[in-house]
């Protein structure tokens, strides 16, 4: 792995990886991923549809290698985690991961609504957001709703025809507050845009000191070790290393 401290990635890098790990989340691991980020034309990267993804290719430049070490530095940094599936490594989300990709897929799809409006699109198939992650789809109403634009409402209309009963109430809703001319409160998007900001710095990595359940000394867990240790799926060590032998 890097040294985690260096090669800081850039925001929209983050973002890019981010956007491409939401492709294979608990289906795909690091490799994977820095296939569809490389470009790659491999069979099973086409057969998956993951050159569709909007960050395919967005390190195309680099090698695999390079991209591969990206992705650890974005574990490292708390944006993406390992979980094991059997003996696969898989790729998952944190928290905080989650939380930046979530809003900029809600952006993502806003945007669409509104290449939609101009091509004077009136009756898209509005299913494609059911069974969608509800907190996510939940944020995508509230930047509809602070967005103040009525020009959503019959898209608005459409999708709360195909979906689940608890989120078209949601759906109303929305569509209350943008016919109600309603003042938005800008203190919810000014919290929001302050927390992406510094969910975007991440959590550098550090050595952690764990105590040692048989001995109650402390000892300390390296950067290293915490690194090897996630990548082979492993829990973090209870005893010391004098307990251990």
């Amino acid at each position: 792995m890097i040294n985690a401290k260096t090669n800081r990635l850039s925001e929209e890098e983050i973002k890019a990886i981010l956007r491409a790990a939401d492709m294979i989340i608990d289906s795909g691991g690091r490799t994977l991923l820095a296939k569809i980020l490389k470009g790659s034309r491999e069979k099973k990267v086409l057969q998956l549809e993951l050159d569709m993804c909007p960050a395919y290719g967005y390190f195309k430049k680099e090698k695999l290698e390079e991209i591969m070490k990206k992705i650890d530095w974005m574990i490292d940094y708390d944006f993406l985690d390992i979980q094991y599936s059997g003996k696969l490594p898989m790729i998952i989300f944190t928290e905080r991961g989650w939380d930046l990709e979530s809003d900029q897929y809600t952006d993502e799809l806003l945007n669409e609504w509104k290449e939609w409006i101009k091509q004077g699109k009136q009756d898209p198939d509005m299913s494609y957001l059911k069974d969608r992650n509800r907190s996510m789809i939940l944020l995508l109403l509230e930047k509809v709703r602070e967005s103040g634009d009525q020009s959503f409402i019959p898209y608005l209309e459409l999708w709360e025809k195909v979906d689940y009963k608890k989120v078209t109430e949601e759906i109303r809703t929305t569509i209350n507050v943008l016919t109600s001319d309603e003042p938005i409160d800008s203190s919810i998007v000014k919290e929001r845009k302050e927390y992406i900001k510094k969910a975007l710095k991440g959590v550098e990595p550090q050595d952690i000191l764990l105590k040692c359940w048989e001995c109650g000394d402390r000892f300390t867990f390296t950067l290293g070790e915490q690194q090897f240790y996630k990548m082979k799926g492993l829990s973090y060590p209870k005893r010391c290393k004098e307990c251990r032998i």
